[in-house]
């Protein structure tokens, strides 16, 4: 097992220094298998369909199981890790996510798969909010750290769309089972290496207890929120059930936030949010994560429904997106964040993202790849390398490492509750407008286009909102101009704040 030096960032080795990089590409590893899954069964839907018999009402909870439990459980699971440890927290997850990937591959009933896939939701969400705190605990010096996120950044943006080509060529060349059994020899790997990498100290258990009482208010109120989210388009926005799960939701905020306040260990210490940054970033998450929903799900619905594209079309054209971000990651979006900051490079990432939306809103019905995508998937893909890594930064600045997986769980949270909500108002969105063009006797592929561009305004206004928002984050002259790695002592190694770009000299 490798353990590092307690001493600063300078004093470890260069082979420990290399184990921790490949600790991180392992960690990467079992996060990208959490991201592909959110868009990885969209394209494999209608394959499921036919095979085991699902009406167009039950066929949606194939996605929406998975949904409803990865939201409910991302703080639970964030505040689990502080407590029990990071590493048994992550094993944990991944043996559930792996185990509940090969339910659904062998799935040969319609409740056996949507019951794995809720299962397989649970582990996710483990996995994906304490692989953060993880590498938010191995790496504490700046300009590492501002690498190791833009790593991460690229799984969190560039597995989505991923997921749409790898969804395509195997649904395409085998058959839907191999979506989610390919997760399991790939689990196998991650939790091997994990086991023999990741370091005993990394991502030690804190002292303290579980608040019970806000763990199942906070779970049960996010669960019923993404439920009445993901049933809005069926039941109605206006309807008793859809107001009324909302109202239950609200009802239990409210209890939770009561709890938190008089509670000796809270789950989640509300003077988290007094942190500036870290309550500003959850908003602009939430913003963002509306628009990349709509970028994601309602592009590859455009791709194919209106331009006629095959699966495996619609994941090629993700392409250009997918390598841009995979530059940005490599190392361009830390040294943009070294050299300027965080607000400048987020804010103007935000910006061209939107502007790539606004490019889909003039795609015309018979369209060109190159004339009418290329462009928008280009922007799109400068905009989401750039913006990512310094929007987990932020999320996570100021936070005190004993508190690491409650923030990381918090903002994917705002990231998973932000995208759940945008995504089913913008498809509501395109959904009305095209029913009202049908009805008025518009042609249905005209009407669908229509409705895209209308739903691609709306993400595009979200995404420009969030762009206007990142200008609030608040940072000190040093990290607005950093141009060197900070050096760092001991103590303030052993005390630090998990800071976006650390600012004080040892």
């Amino acid at each position: 097992m490798t353990t590092y030096a307690d001493g600063p960032a300078a004093q470890i080795t260069d082979a420990q220094r290399r184990t921790r990089w490949l600790t991180l590409l392992v960690l990467c590893l079992g996060d990208l298998m959490i991201v592909l899954d959110t868009t990885i069964v969209n394209v494999a839907l209608p394959s499921m369909r036919a095979d085991l018999g699902f009406s167009e009402t039950a066929l949606a909870w194939v996605v929406n199981a998975y949904v409803l439990t990865f939201g409910g459980f991302l703080l639970l699971g964030g505040r689990l890790g502080d407590l029990f440890g990071h590493r048994r927290l992550f094993l944990l997850g991944l043996s559930l996510f792996t185990v509940a990937s090969l339910a659904c591959g062998l799935a040969g009933s319609q409740q056996f798969l949507i019951g794995a896939r809720a299962v397989q939701g649970i582990g996710g969400a483990v996995v994906s909010v304490v692989a953060l705190s993880l590498v938010m605990t191995l790496f504490t010096e700046p300009a590492e750290r501002a690498k190791a996120m833009g790593m991460i950044g690229f799984v969190a943006a560039g597995g989505g769309s991923v997921g749409v080509l790898l969804g395509g060529v195997l649904t395409d060349l085998l058959d839907w089972h191999w979506i989610f059994l390919v997760n399991v020899p790939i689990g196998v790997v991650v939790f091997a290496l994990v086991r023999g990498l990741l370091p005993v100290g990394g991502g030690r258990p804190q002292t303290g207890r579980l608040d019970i009482a806000g763990a199942a208010l906070v779970t049960a109120a996010l669960m019923t929120a993404v439920y009445a989210v993901v049933g809005g388009n069926e039941a109605g926005w206006t309807s008793v059930r859809t107001l009324g799960l909302l109202a239950v939701a609200a009802v239990l905020l409210v209890s939770f936030l009561v709890v938190e306040s008089r509670t000796e260990a809270p789950i989640m210490p509300l003077g988290l949010f007094k942190l500036h940054n870290v309550a500003t970033s959850n908003v602009v998450g939430v913003l963002w994560a509306a628009a990349m929903f709509a970028w994601f799900f309602l592009s590859a619905l455009y791709l194919q429904l209106v331009l006629g594209y095959s699966p495996l079309q619609v994941g090629l054209a993700f392409l250009p997106a997918n390598l841009i971000m995979a530059v940005f990651s490599i190392g361009l979006s830390a040294k943009l964040v070294m050299r300027f900051g965080i607000r400048a490079p987020l804010s103007i990432g935000l910006a061209l993202a939107g502007a790539g939306l606004l490019l889909f809103t003039q795609a015309p019905v018979g369209g060109s790849f190159v004339t009418d995508v290329l462009p928008g998937m280009v922007l799109l893909g400068f905009g989401a390398g750039m913006a990512f890594n310094p929007m987990l930064l932020a999320a996570m600045s100021d936070v005190e490492e004993s508190e690491a997986g409650l923030a990381s769980g918090v903002v994917n949270t705002a990231f998973m509750m932000g995208g759940a909500l945008g995504l089913a108002t913008l498809a509501s969105l395109a959904a009305s407008r095209t029913g009202h063009l049908v009805a008025g006797g518009a042609q249905p592929v005209e009407a669908l286009a229509s409705g895209y561009h209308l739903a691609f305004l709306a993400g595009a206004a979200c995404a420009l909102a969030a762009s206007v928002g990142a200008l609030l984050l608040r940072t000190s002259s040093a990290t607005d101009h950093v141009s060197s790695p900070v050096e760092t002592g001991p103590h303030h190694e052993q005390g630090c704040r998990a800071r976006t770009l650390a600012t004080e000299h040892g």
